[in-house]
């Protein structure tokens, strides 16, 4: 019995996508208002969200074989979100490094400033990277249908009839 799904990308892709963003949010904060710890904070949801975007690199790369072989369109928007992703891994590890960079440096504040302000830019790019990612990730999802099952509808042949929400009572038309 296999406890994870197949492919596990779907899964894993959002936390990157939740800790870089807010990571992002810190490091912009961290580097204009440096109390409350917000230096660690930002370089620990940075560093998460980066190897979680490696994570997420690695489950699209085994994800990826089995949508090849679509139309064009598809397999254009496969490559180009395939090329994003790497894009926002590298940029991720960028803002991470520097980000504990500049949470290692609190004893020299001219010096974690600077660090500060380039994590925050590190951090916003990395979050622009997050966003044209995700957009055509959605897009193979939404638009091309990618990763997604679909059922063939049952028929009145078989027996079948439409589901019903739990709690709610199937209305039966009066038989005269």
């Amino acid at each position: 019995m296999n406890l994870l799904p197949e492919p596990l990308h779907p899964l894993v892709v959002h936390f990157p996508i939740v800790l870089l963003l807010v990571g992002a949010m810190a490091a912009v904060l961290a580097a204009f208002w440096r109390r409350a710890h917000l230096p660690q904070y930002s370089a620990g949801l940075l560093v998460l969200g980066a190897i979680g975007a490696w994570v997420a690199v690695e489950t699209g790369e085994s994800a990826g074989g089995l949508l090849e072989g679509g139309s064009p369109a598809r397999e254009a928007l496969l490559d180009a979100h395939q090329m994003w992703a790497e894009r926002t891994l590298t940029a991720s590890l960028v803002a991470a490094v520097a980000a504990v960079a500049a949470a290692a440096t609190v004893r020299w504040p001219r010096l974690a400033r600077g660090l500060g302000v380039a994590t925050a830019l590190a951090a916003l790019t990395t979050g622009w990277m997050v966003y044209q990612t995700g957009h055509r990730g959605g897009a193979l999802v939404y638009q091309h249908g990618a990763g997604v099952a679909t059922m063939a509808p049952a028929t009145a042949a078989e027996g079948s009839a439409p589901a019903v929400p739990a709690g709610e009572r199937r209305h039966e038309p009066d038989k005269d």
